[in-house]
């Protein structure tokens, strides 16, 4: 339920396109739903300029399917994260144009047509095993009106790779760097470009990574400036981050 959603019930209404009873209907589910086993936020777009997204771990199948059912129908595009193969054939049955990332763990649906931003995000990893944390990061960049490039296996152990792509780095607005093991591509890339960069810590590694623990905090302590560091794993805050960075760049409803 974002603002044009609510312009166009308020014009509706004001036209007798909808009843006293069917307004009164719609804004008792405002502005959130409640299922029992969750309380659908129709109103977060409303807030924060993107949808409520469902995170599927430790939900069933059918809580997912019914949440996606329930957030589809109010003309929400859909977007969900850590889904099973299980879970997207059961959003499917309800949603057939939806779309799977088996790599990244996300179903999508697109009810609305997206906003689009005028900037792209590139998005690196320093390995192949990381690239699940970047689909994921991709496909909720795509969801919220941003385009990405996706540049793969750039890490230190082989620097002449970073440097490879010198020139297309600088030319970026921003840039998500994702990456496990000790986590230093974050700190080479944001000591070589002028805009924000944002680091994903992956737990991709042997033992002393702890699980994405030791990339979390060499990100953290980073000797070189301007790095936003999220969670493990975390591509969906990382992607959510770079929308409201790149939407400030709005001046009075205009792209800079």
């Amino acid at each position: 339920m974002d603002k044009e959603t609510i312009v166009n019930l308020l014009h509706r209404y004001k036209n007798n396109d909808l009843s006293d009873d069917e307004m009164l209907k719609i804004l008792h589910r405002l502005p959130f739903e409640d299922l029992a086993f969750a309380k659908i936020d129709h109103h977060r777009s409303l807030r924060t300029g993107f949808p409520e997204v469902i995170y599927c771990e430790g939900k069933t199948t059918e809580q997912v399917a019914l949440i996606a059912k329930n957030i589809t129908e109010r003309g929400t595009n859909l977007l969900a994260t850590r889904a099973s193969e299980e879970m997207f054939s059961a959003v499917k049955e309800h949603l057939p144009m939806s779309r799977y990332n088996s790599s990244g763990k996300v179903i999508t649906c697109t009810i609305n047509t997206i906003k689009p931003l005028n900037h792209r995000v590139t998005i690196v990893t320093a390995g192949t095993a990381d690239i699940p944390v970047a689909e994921e990061t991709r496909e909720t960049l795509t969801m919220l009106g941003l385009q990405s490039i996706l540049v793969t296996d750039i890490g230190v152990a082989g620097i002449h790779r970073v440097l490879h792509h010198f020139e297309a780095l600088n030319e970026s607005k921003l840039i998500i760097v994702i990456a496990g093991m000790e986590g230093a591509l974050a700190s080479v890339i944001s000591g070589m470009v002028q805009c924000p960069v944002i680091a994903v810590p992956t737990s991709v590694g042997y033992g002393t990574s702890f699980g994405g623990i030791t990339a979390l905090l060499g990100m953290l302590n980073s000797c070189a400036p301007g790095i936003a560091v999220v969670n493990i794993d975390n591509g969906f805050g990382a992607a959510s981050l770079a929308f409201k960075i790149i939407r400030s760049f709005s001046i009075d409803g205009k792209q800079s």
